[in-house]
Parts: structure tokens; C-alpha cells; sequence
């Protein structure tokens, strides 16, 4: 089995062939919000996508083969934001996981909620078919037990 050093070499050389075996026309056809789709890329070379991440050569590599992609006009050109952005590390929000739990817990009480708003229709619906039943009975002298 290969080291970490050994795999990231492996992993290099094998997207560099990939490389040099693709046309423009196959890079615009895994073009993904104007970048190659991470995805796509880590299939055809064969690794895991992690590697295009945690590689530092690998992730060089792949932003220069973007870059001179956007340069023949294969990608469309970065943003200014988009240009702001890569430079600088993404904030983490710990309270994402608390917000999609909460939309989560949201949506099935709302869907409760609609279920039980029908089911008191129905019982209302009854009760006043059933209280006019009792008042004609009682008005006719039959009380029930």
C-alpha cells in the first residue's frame, strides 16, 4: 500500500494524463458554476475528491488548467467577487447544523399542524350533526341513555 506522499504523486501524475487526453469541447461538458465539476474530475483521475482539496499540487495544478481554460474562453471569467473570495478561507458558522435541524423540526410541525387543523374540521363537522340529532330526539321526548 502506498504512503500519503506516495498517493499524492500517484494522484498528481494521474490528473496531469487526464489532462493531456481531454479536449475543450470535454471540459465544457463537466463544467459546473464556472469551475470543472470537483466530482466529475475526481472520477475520470480516479481519486477521491478530497484529493483535489488536500493535495496542494494537485489543487495548483487544477486551478491553473481552470484558470488557462478561462483564459481560451472554455470557463466563463471569475466575478470580482469570486476573485475576492478564493483568496480567503471560508468563515465557519457552527450554527448551521442547529439552523437545518430547526427547518427540519419546522416543516414537520407545520405538516402536523395541517394534518390536526383537518381532523378538528371533521370532528366539528360531527359535533354539529350530532347536536342537532340530539336536540330533534330530545325535542321528540326519546332521550338516550
Amino acid at each position: 500500500m502506498a504512503s500519503g506522499p506516495q498517493k499524492a504523486l500517484q494522484n498528481l501524475d494521474a490528473f496531469l494524463a487526464w489532462v493531456e487526453t481531454q479536449q475543450d469541447d470535454d471540459f465544457k461538458q463537466i463544467a459546473f458554476r464556472g469551475q470543472l465539476s470537483r466530482v466529475e474530475v475526481a472520477k475520470a483521475v480516479g481519486c477521491g475528491k478530497s484529493a483535489l482539496n488536500q493535495n496542494p499540487e494537485l489543487r495548483k495544478h487544477l486551478k491553473r488548467l481552470e484558470d488557462n481554460l478561462r483564459d481560451k474562453g472554455v470557463l466563463p471569467p471569475l466575478t470580482e467577487s469570486a476573485k475576492n473570495e478564493s483568496c480567503k478561507p471560508k468563515q465557519y458558522d457552527n450554527t448551521t447544523n442547529r439552523k437545518v435541524l430547526d427547518s427540519r423540526r419546522l416543516s414537520s410541525l407545520e405538516a402536523e399542524n395541517i394534518e390536526l387543523k383537518a381532523k378538528v374540521n371533521e370532528l366539528e363537522g360531527k359535533l354539529k350533526r350530532f347536536g342537532e340529532l340530539s336536540e330533534t330526539l330530545s325535542e321528540m321526548g326519546f332521550m338516550p341513555r
